[in-house]
């Protein structure tokens, strides 16, 4: 019993296996769809009730999938303590605690339910090795676009504040200049007026460009190779 019920939920190279993890995707974008609708105001009385009545059968699924995902795991206190326990965990969780703590403080952890999607889909499964693999050089850069951000922030701190003291007014305020600079998306609510804060910020925008370029090539670089890998087994 323990393995057929493992060759289900478990498996993806049966039949009965590959059913279920469809099905389990449709689950948690329909149940996705459903969260967003409960946000819409004035939302007709038949379609809330519609939606609390699926939301309750699909805690049920979730919660009995959580359970057998225990039952047939060989190392069960090591899946609870998983990354994908922890998910399955949280996407029942909410229901559950919402007679004991306030329900609207919880409905957003059901967002978090997008994330048992890479368990069971193959090209997210793939994006997720391919982070892995980079994983070393991603957290360098990391540390090296921190160290950036906070050199971005005293610059323009420096050069600014005297001008714009109510906008430029610390340097954890400039922060947020120095953000969406980087990221060259420039919201224009923090706008330099000294011909010294006009060149610096013409630099950080330059650096920023490579802030983003960079990661997303890390990134491709290691999923094409996955994907030539994948190629060449599926030639064999």
């Amino acid at each position: 019993m323990k393995l057929f019920l493992k060759n289900i939920i478990d498996s993806q190279d049966t039949k009965s296996g590959k059913f279920f993890d469809v099905f389990i995707q449709i689950l948690i974008i329909l149940s996705l769809v459903s969260f967003s609708l409960e946000t819409i105001p004035n939302l007709d009385p038949q379609i809330i009730r519609l939606s609390s009545l699926f939301e309750i059968i699909s805690i049920i699924i979730f919660t009995i999938e959580y359970l057998l995902r225990i039952y047939v795991s060989d190392r069960k206190f090591s899946y609870v303590f998983s990354f994908y326990g922890f998910i399955d965990f949280v996407a029942i969780a909410p229901f559950y605690l919402s007679g004991t703590i306030d329900l609207r403080s919880l409905r957003v952890v059901r967002l978090l339910r997008i994330f048992k999607l890479f368990r069971f889909n193959e090209s997210l499964t793939l994006l997720k090795k391919a982070f892995l693999i980079v994983k070393r050089e991603m957290i360098i850069f990391s540390f090296i676009a921190i160290m950036l951000l906070y050199i971005s922030s005293v610059g323009i701190y420096f050069l600014e504040n005297p001008a714009q003291p109510d906008q430029f007014s610390s340097i954890f305020a400039c922060m947020w200049w120095a953000i969406s600079t980087m990221t060259t998306v420039g919201y224009g609510d923090m706008v330099p007026v000294t011909v010294g804060g006009k060149i610096f910020t013409s630099l950080i925008s330059f650096i920023g460009i490579g802030v983003v370029s960079i990661p997303t090539a890390l990134l491709a670089s290691s999923l094409t190779g996955l994907l030539h890998i994948n190629k060449d087994e599926l030639d064999k």
